[in-house]
C-alpha cells in the first residue's frame, strides 16, 4: 500500500513508513487504525515532502512509551514526547504534523507543548478534548459510547475488547465510514491483525481513560496560561460526523490557535481514505503557508 516507502522501527520503538524529500511531514492516524490509514494520502504528499507515516505509540507495531508515572501511561503529552524525540532521531528537529482522530489528540498537544518543533499543524475531525468533554450531552454521548466504554478501570474494558476484538473494529468501521467499501480489504486486515494484540488494546484503552483524566488536567492549564498554538491550523471534518453535526469547529479551534482555516468535507469519518485528493490538497495548501516563529516550548 506504500511503493516506494521504506518501513523501519527506530529506537524509540516507533514504526513507520518513509519516502520523499523536502519539509517533513509526520502523519497520524486514529482509533482504531494504524499508519495504514495514511496510504492513499501519504504517496500523493510524499512527491513533494518528506512523508513520514507513524504508529502512535502503543498502536499498530510502535512501542509505549515508557512512564514512571502510571497516571501518565496513555497521556497526549508523553505520547507527543515519544514522537518528538522520534523526529530528531529521523533528524528532523522541525516538523509539518497532520493528525486525524486520536492521532490528531496527540499532534495539538504537540503543537502546544513545542511550537519550536511543530511548523504546520493540521487536525482531521476533532476538536480538542475539553470542548468535547465540556459540551457533553445525552445525544453527544449516544454517539461517543467507545469514548466511555475504553476509559473504565482495567481490566474492564481490555477484557470485553478481548472477548470479540475482530467484531469490536469491524464495527467501528463499517459505523464511522461514509459509505460502505471506503476501508479496503487490505487496510481492514492490516487493522484487524494490530487490534488482535492484547497490548494495543491496554494501550488503547489507558490512551482513552488519560483523555477522562490527565488530558483534561492539561487543557485546563493550557486554558488558564492562555497558552495558543502559534504554527498555522488547518481543521477538516466530516460534514455528517460528530464535529460537523455538534460543533462549529473553525470557532472552536480559533479559540485555541492564532491561525486556522480549514471546511467540511462530504465524507465519513475516515477522511484520509474516503476523500484523500481533498486531504491531500488541503494539506499541500497549508504547507504553502509560512510557519509562525515559536516563542517557548517544553523541551
Amino acid at each position: 500500500m506504500f511503493p516506494n516507502f521504506k518501513r523501519a522501527t527506530s529506537a524509540e520503538g516507533i514504526t513507520y513508513v518513509r519516502a520523499g524529500t523536502g519539509h517533513p511531514v509526520l502523519l497520524l492516524h486514529g482509533f482504531p487504525e494504524t499508519h495504514v490509514a495514511w496510504h492513499r494520502v501519504a504517496p500523493r504528499l510524499a512527491r513533494r515532502f518528506t512523508a513520514i507515516a507513524a504508529d502512535l505509540p502503543g498502536y499498530g507495531d510502535s512501542q509505549p512509551p515508557v512512564v514512571r508515572d502510571p497516571s501518565e501511561r496513555g497521556s497526549k503529552r508523553r505520547l507527543g514526547r515519544a514522537l518528538v524525540e522520534f523526529m530528531r532521531e529521523l533528524g528532523f528537529p522541525r516538523f509539518a504534523l497532520i493528525g486525524h482522530d486520536r492521532g490528531a489528540r496527540v499532534a495539538y498537544r504537540m503543537a502546544l507543548d513545542y511550537p519550536d518543533a511543530v511548523t504546520h499543524l493540521g487536525v482531521l475531525d476533532i476538536v480538542p478534548t475539553l470542548e468535547v468533554a465540556e459540551a457533553m450531552s445525552h445525544p453527544l454521548a449516544l454517539e461517543m459510547a467507545n469514548w466511555f466504554l475504553l476509559a473504565q478501570p482495567a481490566p474492564y474494558p481490555e477484557t470485553l475488547l478481548g472477548a470479540a476484538p475482530y467484531a469490536y473494529v469491524n464495527h467501528i468501521l463499517d459505523a464511522w465510514a461514509g459509505a460502505p467499501g471506503v476501508i479496503t480489504d487490505e487496510a481492514r486486515a492490516e487493522y484487524l491483525r494490530a487490534f488482535r494484540s492484547a497490548s494495543v488494546r491496554g494501550a488503547i484503552c489507558d490512551e482513552y481513560r488519560a483523555a477522562a483524566g490527565i488530558d483534561l488536567e492539561h487543557e485546563r492549564a493550557d486554558r488558564a496560561a492562555r497558552r495558543r498554538i502559534r504554527c498555522p491550523v488547518l481543521a477538516l471534518w466530516s460534514e455528517h460526523d460528530i464535529a460537523g453535526r455538534f460543533f462549529e469547529p473553525l470557532a472552536v479551534w480559533r479559540r485555541w490557535a492564532t491561525d486556522v482555516h480549514g471546511q467540511a468535507l462530504d465524507c465519513g469519518h475516515f477522511l484520509m481514505e474516503e476523500a484523500p485528493d481533498a486531504v491531500a490538497l488541503a494539506v499541500e495548501s497549508l504547507l504553502a503557508r509560512a510557519p509562525a516563529i515559536a516563542e517557548r516550548s517544553l523541551s
